[in-house]
């Protein structure tokens, strides 16, 4: 699983950002057009999410993903061959099916599965792992871009897809949940079997939800657009790409940090403490001119919330109502945090313009981030299993 979650982020998610600017420049398709373009797809994989995770309640993940890869496959070899943006945009539209069945989500539902009670430990090594994604394939698609031109590095990236994750998700996935699967995800639950319908409806359900969607928004929205941030507080430039380098450092010394919690603290401790810190730092990215030094410990500081908050979805709704129906429970939960996630990057530089400027977005960022908190508190749920 680790492996095929790394190829299909690299392929399908970080292949892009590398190949912007040669696509563009040998087709003239814009930049923001071709971003677009990719968050769109991202939505896609936001809302079929949901339908993924009650096929995953219903039936093994082996069919499912497998399906997922060849369908990344097939959206690759699109993108290749493109004759027009129409056809571009419309591969990953399709790209973003394939992201829905084989991305985190249904990942985070498999390793519930397999692993039960010690699920933090597992998916805690996948989002390790998976973490490396853009270092391992982002170089691959620059050297193949430059060696082979966009369009024939897109069908080596599609063959790279095929030969990796559809053996992996083919063999070693199950083709039904055996009963030694279901008995390890139902091992920490020992409340009713969840009504689907009764769960996603409830306030805490819907505050989590908002809870995660406007920290994501946050935290994404400024972080994402760092480097402007920074030139705007005087920092030079390569001092800027540095230290948007260090979020991801943050985010795997937050992954591995989240592992020691759950042992230590109780489901609602873990989100409003990781919510608040996220707040803060947004805060203190949106308020705090310098020195230069002190910036930099506040974007690790705030890449570090991020890699919790990943975590921090994986088990949410777990910890909160067991994992029953958990696929149908975790699809509903986590498609406007998906959504958000694809709109946040474009949001930043939006509102900058609007409001005149990146740290004053961030203060509206940070306003947001600290109602996610207040929506944090409102999360308790009388069905939470124990820990």
């Amino acid at each position: 699983m680790c492996v095929a979650q790394t190829t299909s982020w690299g392929l399908l998610y970080y292949s892009l950002p590398v190949a912007l600017v040669p696509i563009s420049a040998d087709t003239g398709w814009s930049v923001p057009a071709m971003t677009a373009a990719f968050s769109a797809g991202l939505i896609v994989s936001a809302i079929a999410g949901v339908r993924v995770g009650r096929l995953l309640d219903r039936t093994g993940p082996k069919l499912l993903m497998t399906a997922g890869s060849v369908v990344g496959v097939l959206a690759l070899l699109l993108v290749g061959a493109a004759s027009n943006f129409v056809v571009f945009a419309a591969a990953w539209l399709v790209a973003g099916f394939a992201q829905a069945a084989v991305f985190y989500q249904p990942a985070f539902v498999v390793l519930t599965r397999w692993y039960g009670s010690h699920r933090v430990r597992a998916l805690t090594t996948l989002t390790l792992v998976a973490g490396f994604a853009s270092t391992i394939f982002a170089p691959i698609t620059a050297a193949l871009v430059d060696g082979l031109g966009w369009r024939t590095a897109y069908i080596v990236l599609a063959g790279i897809l095929a030969v990796v994750t559809i053996p992996l998700h083919w063999f070693f996935l199950n083709a039904q949940w055996t009963h030694r699967a279901t008995e390890l995800s139902q091992s920490t639950d020992s409340g009713p079997v969840q009504d689907v319908r009764a769960v996603v409806r409830s306030a805490p359900f819907r505050f989590l939800q908002a809870t995660m969607a406007l920290s994501t928004l946050a935290l994404y929205a400024v972080t994402f657009n760092l480097i402007a941030l920074f030139l705007e507080r005087g920092v030079d430039y390569q001092t800027a790409a540095v230290a948007f380098g260090l979020i991801g450092v943050g985010q795997v010394i937050g992954r591995v940090a989240y592992s020691a919690l759950p042992s230590s603290t109780s489901t609602i401790t873990r989100t409003v403490v990781l919510t608040a810190a996220g707040a803060v730092s947004v805060w203190a990215l949106a308020l705090v001119p310098g020195p230069t030094g002190l910036l930099i410990v506040v974007a690790v500081l705030a890449g570090m919330v991020r890699g919790c908050n990943t975590l921090l979805q994986a088990t949410a709704v777990s910890e909160r109502w067991g994992t029953r129906n958990f696929g149908s429970l975790q699809g509903v939960f986590a498609a406007p945090v998906t959504i958000v996630g694809a709109l946040a990057p474009a949001a930043g530089p939006a509102l900058a313009v609007v409001l005149g400027g990146y740290p004053v977005m961030g203060v509206i960022m940070a306003v947001l981030a600290t109602v996610g908190v207040a929506t944090a508190t409102r999360t308790r749920t009388t069905a939470q299993p124990q820990n």
